[in-house]
């Protein structure tokens, strides 16, 4: 089962925090995550998995930036999220996906007791100019059922910032 916005709102620094909050940014079932002004990018045109790759940053001007199709930037939300239990989910909002703007490419799914920021999967099908803190996506959270055990320490816990691909870890 999905929380409502009331039942978000009423979680929130028991078992939820979103920081910073705003009343504005609560939906019926969801909450608006706003975008930070800082992209990363991937430095070479071939990735490879067991290796960490380079990246570059690239800071959003508040007079926008814009995105060019067939390239992968990673962004991350502004604010910071913890459960301890429900399943966070991420989604782009509709406005968003509108402009052919893809919010995330494949994880959108998070672990109950997930703390940090979330990095964002951006991609777009023509060009768009985006600007920092804008509302861009959407986080809202399942019910569990059954025990459960927290996530409490990953490749991805207690981020401080944009995260690329760890994977290269699990080669390790």
């Amino acid at each position: 089962m999905i929380l409502s916005g009331l039942q978000i709102k009423e979680k929130l620094g028991k078992s939820i925090l979103i920081d910073p909050y705003s009343e504005r940014q609560l939906n019926p079932n969801s909450y608006n995550l706003r975008l930070h002004n800082e992209l990363m990018v991937y430095n070479n045109l071939v990735l490879d998995m067991k290796t960490p790759n380079p990246t570059s940053r690239i800071t959003i001007p508040e007079s926008g930036f814009q995105l060019e199709t067939g390239k992968l930037y990673l962004g991350r939300t502004l604010e910071y999220t913890a459960t301890e239990e429900h399943v966070p989910m991420l989604e782009g909002r509709s406005s968003i996906g509108r402009l052919g703007l893809f919010i995330h490419v494949t994880a959108g799914f998070g672990d109950v007791g997930f703390r940090g920021y979330w990095t964002l999967e951006m991609f777009c099908v023509q060009p768009v100019i985006i600007y920092p803190g804008v509302e861009i996506c959407q986080i809202y959270y399942h019910t569990i059922d059954g025990d459960f055990i927290r996530y409490d320490k990953g490749k991805y816990q207690n981020n401080q910032g944009i995260q690329p691909s760890l994977l290269y870890k699990d080669f390790q």
